[in-house]
């Protein structure tokens, strides 16, 4: 069987990043070899694969891009997609969607665009340590309203005012918010 037909049915059962390095590598070395968006301290990395939801996620560095990557690894949910085609992907930070790719020593996978180009990395170590970051906050849980948000919500919602005492249109707009309190 191909990698790719291999990678279409079942998904890869250990960590792809070895493959998906390689493929970018050449990638690099070869049709994006000099090209003016490329940013020379950088060379291809495969950073933090992790097994989620059955499918492999980490990020790929380029000198081009610095994105995340799904893979699938057999878990059922990843969807081989066109290039134009987005699936998205629940994460305990939020909701974030991923174009369809595929390349044939690795088959389908999908990205999620972080940088482009990566201009802002003086350095390999910068441009690894915020893909590890971008990969740590997806599984930050996303922050609520605050409780004044949430308090002025709730006034909202009931039909009741959500300042302390109605503002003139005058006050308002000579910044008579500003003012109160200051007696």
């Amino acid at each position: 069987m191909s990698p790719t037909t291999s990678a279409d049915r079942a998904g890869f059962a250990h960590d792809p990043a070895p493959r998906l390095r390689a493929c970018f590598a050449a990638i690099a070395a070869g049709p994006m070899a000099g090209l003016p968006l490329c940013n020379p301290a950088l060379e291809v990395a495969a950073i933090g694969f992790r097994h989620w939801q059955g499918e492999w996620l980490g990020a790929l560095l380029t000198p081009w891009s610095l994105s995340l990557v799904l893979i699938p690894g057999g878990g059922g949910l990843f969807r081989p997609l066109a290039a134009d085609e987005r699936q998205c992907w629940t994460f305990p930070s939020g909701e974030y969607a991923f174009l369809g790719n595929s390349e044939p020593e690795i088959g389908p996978y999908q990205m999620c665009s972080l940088y482009s180009p990566v201009f802002e990395f003086e350095s390999q170590a910068d441009a690894e340590a915020v893909a590890h970051a971008a990969l740590d906050a997806l599984f930050v849980v996303a922050d609520g309203p605050s409780e004044a948000d949430a308090a002025a919500e709730q006034a909202r919602l009931q039909g009741e005012s959500v300042a302390a005492a109605p503002v003139s249109r005058r006050d308002f707009l000579r910044g008579g918010l500003l003012l109160r309190g200051r007696g």
